[in-house]
């Protein structure tokens, strides 16, 4: 099987590379496409951001040593709702939550989890930020959030740090729709390949069984 190689001259013509936020993979684009703007993966940005509001939500828990409490409830049965972007929340309909056992609606449900824990609120509407320029493609609220964000000690501070240290890269994924979606998707079936073969035994088959994925 015949191996593909690309000159610098070739490499320079590339102008745009989709990625997620790996400072080590930036180190190596930018020294094999060396005219190339970076973009990065809306989803790793929105996933980094999640994690950090999910790891205070637990820190919250953590600190109330009553189970049956309705914050505690409310924090450790539906977390989901949290991750949802504000105008996708319920205000009138109202349905049954198990992990709370009320009827309520899914506003009341995330208000209740902020009310008492104002640094997971501020978490919370950082967040919420973060998913309205990412959806909206909208520069203008990532830059105010860069410019009014105030550090309050929590994991959201890092997501704040690497937004601010690759500002332009995320600025471009406001400008261009690119994703590496369909790179993910590939890794994906590479994983699998490699779990329904039990591994290969020579490296060069499995070169070969890659190659006859469809795309």
């Amino acid at each position: 099987m015949q191996s593909t190689t690309y000159t610098l001259s070739e490499r320079q013509k590339v102008q745009l590379v989709t990625m997620d936020l790996n400072a080590q993979y930036q180190t190596f684009v930018r020294r094999l496409f060396p005219n190339a703007l970076i973009v990065f993966d809306r989803f790793h940005i929105v996933q980094l951001a999640g994690r950090a509001l999910d790891h205070e939500r637990l820190r919250v828990l953590k600190g109330i040593n009553d189970h049956h409490d309705r914050n505690y409830k409310v924090l450790k049965s539906n977390w989901r709702l949290f991750h949802l972007a504000e105008n996708q929340l319920e205000t009138s309909q109202v349905k049954y939550y198990r992990g709370l056992n009320e009827y309520t609606t899914a506003q009341n449900v995330v208000d209740l989890g902020l009310k008492n824990f104002p640094q997971f609120a501020e978490n919370y509407q950082t967040y919420q930020t973060i998913l309205t320029f990412i959806r909206n493609r909208d520069r203008a609220t990532l830059q105010q959030l860069v410019m009014n964000y105030r550090p309050n000690g929590t994991e959201m501070d890092t997501v704040m740090r690497t937004i601010q240290k690759n500002y332009l890269g995320i600025r471009n994924a406001c400008l261009y729709d690119y994703s590496n979606g369909p790179l993910e998707g590939i890794n994906r079936k590479i994983k699998e390949l490699k779990r329904s073969y039990y591994g290969f035994s020579n490296l060069r088959h499995f070169f070969i069984r890659i190659k006859l994925i469809p795309a």
